[in-house]
């Protein structure tokens, strides 16, 4: 009974900061920002107290989370030394402290029916944050210049990523997902950025080295990907007939070098400034390189690439430029904020565990390919591989929204992992020289699932009932969920959490 309303709190979870918007003044005090924070975060709580507890034990899931725990609590040591102040402090903890919340709550072994709503809540969410940030971003006037900052989904990579994933990996399409996805590269093009359209490639070229087993398989997926590639190109040219302003910009984008007296790109030498003073802050001091100097510290730009900025800044305004907010580079900044203690960890822990999946999913995808929750584990995967991708252009936890999905995302991907790693077979280290006539025949792997064995024996191990892991609805329409469909009130031994 106490699990009645898991689902409800799983919507609740993630949906109301889906319509969390940037703000065009930030010396205007926005209550309704806040205010959104206030019902996920009580919604997560409640999910922490109903869920499921792992009983066995998982080395990667002990150092992610002992990594999240460092950097959220142990950036107190940070504030205790440096002394910044509290409410830019806190403003700047409040997205890693979701992005942990939400790692909690996913990395927990939820029944099949619970992992489907958690599915389908992260892609309403981010199909909801999409449009109305494109719709706010309109409605607040100006031209394209003053508004395509504001027309951007934070999650718009992590939602190409799980859509890429039922193209290439799953290859199932419907006119709504081709829809949404189209909609996606849409406002790539009118924001003009080339940050995101990289992390679009990289995320491709992830979905097909997910989908290929072998190298023949990749070369072939790279084939097929030529007809993926001239419709996109057809896309652009279209908006581009459609919207000569935005390819006018694209063409400044594109050519900005060539027409500043440095011969450099503006952009990249102020993020090279950015993160040039903040390596210079974090060195200056040991306590500073082993603790940091705090969530919300001020940063400016490094003087040394002033003459880089020449006819772009004029010194006042150089000089004038003081933040507090999370930089535009993630892996820069969590070295300044965290240091070396409770800095790098979190970020060098979740890349691992990104590497340790997909090399896992690969595997087990060509052994046993029809394997229960294997599918979770390819999309969590690419819905997470978007936060490096999103660190090209800037920091993925700097929004609250995309530090709650990314850790969802996270826990998604380590508890999936966690149980598959239980279930199915594992990689058999070969011999130097095997045998030439008597070749090694593969050793009883304990506790483990053979290649061949039935699919009810996986279902048991996983902790699922045999109507779950068999039933099929091929008339099921969603673009987050396997074709199995799980019996929500089927007859099983344990608690359906």
């Amino acid at each position: 009974m106490r699990h009645q309303y898991a689902t409800p709190w799983i919507w609740i979870f993630l949906l109301p900061l889906a319509l969390d918007y940037k703000a065009t003044d930030a010396n205007t005090g926005h209550f309704a920002q806040s205010a959104l924070v206030l019902p996920a975060a009580a919604a997560g709580l409640a999910l922490l107290l109903i869920a499921p507890r792992f009983h066995e034990r998982s080395r990667l899931r002990s150092v992610v989370t002992i990594s999240m725990l460092l950097c959220v609590f142990g950036s107190i040591v940070a504030q205790l030394v440096q002394d910044n102040d509290t409410g830019n402090y806190l403003r700047t903890l409040l997205p890693f402290m979701l992005f942990m919340l939400g790692y909690l709550v996913a990395c927990r072994p939820w029944s099949e029916y619970r992992l489907s709503q958690f599915e389908k809540a992260l892609f309403v969410a981010n199909v909801i944050s999409l449009v109305f940030t494109f719709v706010y971003g309109m409605a607040t006037g100006g031209g394209l210049e003053d508004v395509r900052y504001r027309i951007i989904s934070v999650t718009l990579l992590g939602l190409q990523g799980v859509l890429l994933h039922e193209f290439v990996v799953a290859r199932r399409f419907s006119f709504f997902t081709v829809a949404v996805f189209a909609g996606t590269i849409i406002v790539e093009l009118l924001s003009v950025t080339r940050s995101l359209l990289v992390g679009t490639v990289l995320l491709f070229l992830l979905a097909m080295a997910l989908s290929a087993p072998t190298i023949r398989d990749i070369w072939r997926a790279l084939a097929r990907s030529l007809v993926v590639g001239a419709v996109l190109a057809g896309m652009a040219g279209v908006a581009a007939l459609s919207f000569p302003t935005v390819a006018e910009h694209w063409t400044q984008r594109i050519f900005a070098s060539e027409e500043t007296a440095s011969g450099k790109d503006p952009t990249t030498i102020t993020r090279l400034a950015e993160m040039r003073n903040q390596y210079d802050q974090v060195t200056s001091s040991a306590d500073a390189l082993l603790f940091g100097e705090g969530y919300g510290h001020y940063y400016r730009y490094s003087p040394v690439y002033l003459p880089d900025l020449a006819g772009q800044f004029s010194e006042k305004d150089f000089y004038a430029i003081n933040e507090w907010a999370a930089g535009h580079n993630f892996w820069v900044y969590q070295l300044f904020a965290g240091g070396l203690v409770f800095g790098i960890g979190m970020p060098l822990a979740t890349l691992a565990a990104l590497a340790i999946c997909f090399f896992s999913y690969r595997y087990w995808r060509s052994v046993v390919p029809d394997a229960p929750l294997l599918p979770v584990l390819g999309r969590a995967i690419m819905l997470f591989a978007a936060l490096p991708a999103t660190s090209i252009g800037g920091n993925p936890l700097g929004p609250r929204f995309s530090g709650l999905v990314f850790g969802v995302a996270l826990g998604l991907m380590i508890a999936t992992h966690a149980r598959l790693q239980r279930a199915l077979p594992a990689r058999i280290k070969r011999p130097p020289r095997p045998p030439q006539h008597h070749p090694a025949a593969m050793p009883e792997l304990p506790g483990r699932i053979q290649p061949g064995m039935g699919r009810a024996d996986l279902a048991s191990t996983l902790g699922m009932s045999h109507a779950e892991s068999t039933a099929s609805k091929p008339n099921q329409i969603s673009a987050l969920v396997s074709r199995s469909s799980p019996a929500r009130h089927s007859n099983r031994p344990n608690i359906v959490r």
